[in-house]
């Protein structure tokens, strides 16, 4: 399936006009990143950039692409010509999926003529927005659960192809599991799940679907326990596992003090072993409220498939440099208010001191310092995509690249409370 038309119309009305003045061919430079971070978060995640290569290797302009195209009047029969024929083979720098970054980060660097370049404007923002969105939002999750696991289950909460997307941004920003199956397939990562409140209410009792659950999955499953009365279930569902019951999950109520009198009963029983999930809407102010309490793990939905109330990064993808007609590159910057950007082809560090970072280094000319490490690394080569960042290979590179970038950073950039960027940008 192509994803060529997962663009808007202006950027195929702006190569029709630039095929016809003869700019299209110009050399230029693309940069995607994001002005500031979102109110309160001091620092993001760059999420994305692996379903980005992959929808970059199928944006191919067929017959039904470029009748549809036609019939809207959107091209010509110039430009049909020329996106037939459409192959990117031009060069992509990025961020490593799974980086943090911070206001003004060269995320990504797309190289190219303009025409084969300002197409992909569209399908790079809507994946880096979305997936770094969700993945500087879990991170943060992952923080306040101070070590504690947490479980991504959001599907419900959002476009059925956006909960793939959402399950795999969060996984690489350290969540252990999904309960969506299709991103178990696609990318490899550990999923789970047991029962709903459906299936107790479905029996004649909660002691009948308790039995019928410990049949199928075993002692070591995790029960649902407050559907009618949760000290009655967690009383039943010790007598039928002697004890040995995996875990309970609680999905309501006041969390720290009913996880405190689970915690109580279960031990008073002898279940000393038997864990506690909770799950109810949390975010990552609630598992921070929680980190007191005697919680094992947590399941999130809504809030992380969301960002957590930003369910986009701000990233935009502006024109930074192209060449002069005599070959030069030419350095090109807006100047609006609020929006002005840097031009130049960029290159980023970050300054590190004792293996803490204290400065986001990008630079327009140069090269990475000696006390700096490269942020910015070749994905896309005249065209060809390094497949070391694609498929389950490359979420699970990105995954641990992350737990690296992010133990980097000052203590402080893991605090939920409101402040400032982690580290500065320095612009040089």
């Amino acid at each position: 399936m192509t994803s060529a038309l997962l663009t808007d119309q202006y950027e195929l009305t702006m190569v029709d006009a630039a095929l016809k003045d003869g700019t299209a061919d110009r050399r230029c430079v693309f940069e995607v990143f994001t002005r500031r971070l979102p109110d309160g978060r001091r620092y993001g995640v760059a999420a994305g950039l692996g379903r980005f290569l992959t929808a970059l290797t199928d944006f191919r302009f067929g017959d039904e692409e470029i009748g549809f195209l036609r019939d809207r009047g959107v091209i010509d029969s110039g430009t049909a010509s020329w996106l037939a024929d459409y192959r990117f083979t031009g060069d992509v720098r990025a961020y490593r999926e799974g980086e943090v970054f911070f206001p003004n980060s060269p995320v990504l660097q797309i190289e190219g003529t303009f025409a084969e370049a300002v197409v992909l404007e569209t399908l790079a923002l809507s994946v880096f927005n979305a997936d770094s969105a969700i993945a500087s939002a879990a991170a943060r999750m992952v923080s306040a659960a101070d070590h504690r696991p947490l479980a991504e289950m959001g599907s419900r909460r959002t476009g059925e192809w956006n909960a793939v997307a959402a399950a795999r941004a969060a996984y690489i920003a350290g969540f252990g599991a999904t309960s969506n199956l299709e991103a178990g397939r696609t990318w490899g990562i550990p999923t789970m799940g047991t029962a709903a409140h459906a299936f107790t209410l479905l029996h004649d009792s909660e002691e009948a679907a308790f039995r019928s659950q410990l049949d199928a999955l075993g002692d070591g499953t995790t029960l649902l326990v407050d559907t009618y009365d949760i000290e009655a279930a967690v009383d039943t569902a010790v007598r039928l596992t002697d004890g040995k019951l995996g875990a309970v999950r609680i999905d309501s109520g006041d969390l720290p003090s009913v996880v405190a009198s689970v915690r109580a009963q279960l031990d008073r029983l002898g279940a000393t072993s038997t864990k506690i999930t909770v799950t109810n809407d949390l975010d990552e102010y609630t598992i921070a409220a929680l980190r007191a309490a005697p919680v094992d793990s947590y399941g999130v939905g809504t809030s992380v498939v969301s960002g957590s109330g930003h369910p986009a990064a701000g990233m935009v993808f502006k024109l930074v440099a192209h060449h002069s007609p005599a070959g030069e590159w030419v350095s090109v910057a807006k100047k609006s208010a609020d929006k002005a950007s840097i031009g130049g082809r960029k290159d980023a560090g970050r300054r590190l001191r004792n293996g803490i970072a204290t400065a986001e280094v990008v630079r327009t000319t140069g090269t990475v310092g000696p006390d700096e490490r490269a942020l910015m690394v070749p994905v896309v080569t005249h065209g060809e995509v390094d497949p070391a960042f694609l498929g389950t290979r490359g979420v699970e590179a990105a995954r641990a690249h992350h737990k690296g970038a992010k133990a980097e950073l000052p203590a402080d950039a893991s605090r939920i409370g409101r402040g400032d960027p982690a580290i500065p940008t320095l612009i040089v």
